[in-house]
């Protein structure tokens, strides 16, 4: 009996209103079970949608997003029903105060909205590889409800709030397909014999183990121009999916190759030259 009394000791009283112990004890539990049950959810999704990138995958990351959403919105309805107070009156409370909280929220609202617009529409994927404006590269490791995980290649983790990607300019490098053309410039000394040069500068491609070599997406050279001190040309280059992600380490083994064959032919990179001319004073 007197187990029953302390389960049954009042918290809080208002008006007609009393919370007891056992109602937030419960409170406290069901708000518990509710994210345990969500982070089972969200690790099972977790490990099904790291495995690959295709389009299945894809779906089900939005799955899993969607239902740990779903799973902390009806454990919060149960947590406030379990309290005993009348959702339609706590509907009309959350009616008043919508506006004031809705101002001091809008940021996060705008950045879970965007989230779930990223989603739906899969302009962004885990796995996708993209650029901002601001010239930052890197992969998509997770999309959270208030922003989205960029992991750099130099293995540094950041946070992007989740509008900036909806309303501001975002390259995505593997949105459709994971290959991609990359163009390597280079310059030769003036009177180098051009087909030589393409000669090569196509060998040094070819030599690059993770050049696509398939029809239609062969090695190019194109010339693109007169500098001041070279000819200009351009190496056009398709590659595979891994080394997309790896612009930086894929520009330097091109620019290896191709000094490499360069050399190979005696085809001389040019530096700045400049021309001196002395003028002698004739009256003296």
């Amino acid at each position: 009996m007197e187990n029953d009394n302390i389960w049954q000791t009042p918290v809080l009283h208002v008006g007609n209103y009393t919370l007891v112990t056992s109602q937030v004890l419960t409170f406290v539990v069901v708000l518990l079970v509710t994210y345990i049950i969500a982070r089972i959810i969200r690790n099972i999704f977790y490990r099904l949608t790291h495995k690959d990138s295709s389009m299945t995958v894809a779906h089900l990351y939005i799955i899993g997003r969607f239902a740990q959403y779903s799973i902390y919105v009806v454990g919060f309805v149960l947590a406030i029903s379990v309290l005993g107070i009348d959702m339609g009156k706590l509907a009309l409370m959350a009616s008043a105060l919508g506006v004031g909280i809705g101002l001091g929220l809008q940021g996060i609202v705008n950045n879970f909205v965007s989230g779930l617009a990223i989603l739906l529409e899969r302009s962004l994927k885990v796995g996708d590889f993209i650029e901002l404006d601001s010239g930052l590269t890197g992969e998509v490791i997770e999309i959270h409800m208030r922003a989205t995980l960029i992991r750099t290649n130099d293995n540094v983790d950041i946070l992007i709030p989740n509008a900036e990607l909806t309303n501001g300019k975002v390259i995505n490098w593997t949105l459709e397909e994971s290959v991609r053309r990359f163009r390597i410039p280079l310059g030769v000394a003036y009177g180098s014999d051009k087909e030589l040069v393409k000669k090569a500068v196509l060998e040094a491609a070819n030599s690059v183990s993770y050049t696509i070599k398939t029809p239609g997406r062969e090695p190019i050279v194109w010339m693109s121009g007169f500098g001041d001190s070279s000819l200009n040309f351009v190496l056009g280059v398709w590659v595979t999916a891994e080394q997309v992600k790896r612009p930086t380490a894929l520009t330097s083994d091109y620019l290896w190759a191709i000094d490499d064959h360069l050399r190979k032919y005696k085809i001389e990179i040019p530096f700045p030259q400049r021309d001196l001319h002395i003028r002698s004073d004739q009256t003296k």
